[in-house]
């Protein structure tokens, strides 16, 4: 008996839709400096959203950075146990911590030893390996604390045990921090004052509704400049998503 013309197409056709690939995603485990933020936070922003600007359709960002979070607590509450649950070959982790390991304010919450933090970063790279996922390491974003017209380093010792695992476990590097700090030096004390959430009660946000000067946290024209950098640095990795990645697009970013 012969079979119809269009069975035959749809039996044809199975293979290749069994073989599409899965679409390419990107994880992000981070802090607040990253993390997405609900509208009345506006214009609180984190740099993993704005990443969405830059890359191809095909891509998705996983954002599942959150705020308050060091590498430890980040461990401890099972969130990095949820990403390797997730996790799957071609994917990529983005691993940015420092500023609440560096929080000595909140010792019991927060804060993580050096070493300790060494170790923790060597576990995020180990677990994106162990499911076949990309991981890259980002030195801390830095923060607008000029002192005499200078921008010093915002976390030296962190910043520096980053790039000491990403040297030792073979592991691409964004350098963050120096790259941020570049980019806030260059726009200077004042012109840099718009990347942060600067606000007062007549800029009427809900959010912030007594205003706010915060030196830490970006406001959205912040976190796509923030963004635009990962993007540049993502993109000349050479990794397989790289092509994907497209920094100017962050700058139309709604």
């Amino acid at each position: 008996m012969k079979r119809p013309a269009i069975f035959a197409s749809l039996f044809c056709a199975l293979p290749a839709l069994a073989a599409a690939p899965a679409p390419t995603r990107i994880f992000i485990a981070g802090d607040s400096t990253a993390q997405d933020y609900k509208p009345d936070r506006a214009p609180q922003s984190g740099w993993g959203t704005m990443l969405r600007c830059a890359v191809d359709p095909s891509v998705t960002v996983e954002n599942r950075a959150i705020g308050g979070r060091s590498t430890r607590s980040f461990m401890a509450e099972g969130r990095l146990d949820r990403i390797a649950a997730d996790l799957r070959p071609g994917d990529t982790l983005l691993i940015q911590f420092g500023h609440n390991d560096a929080d000595t304010k909140k010792m019991a919450e927060r804060f993580t030893p050096i070493p300790d933090y060494i170790a923790n970063l060597r576990r995020f790279v180990a677990v994106a390996r162990e499911h076949g996922a990309q991981p890259v390491i980002l030195t801390p974003v830095t923060t607008r604390k000029f002192r005499d017209g200078r921008l010093p380093r915002s976390f030296p010792l962190y910043e520096d045990a980053a790039a000491q695992v990403a040297a030792a476990e073979k592991v691409p590097l964004i350098d963050l921090a120096a790259r941020s700090r570049a980019w806030v030096t260059r726009a200077g004390e004042a012109g840099s004052r718009g990347y942060y959430l600067h606000l007062t009660a007549a800029d009427a946000q809900p959010g912030f509704p007594s205003g706010v000067d915060d030196d830490v946290h970006f406001s959205a024209a912040g976190a796509k400049g923030v963004a635009t950098l990962v993007a540049t640095d993502l993109r000349a990795l050479r990794l397989p998503v790289s092509t994907r990645v497209h920094p100017a697009r962050v700058a139309s970013c709604g």
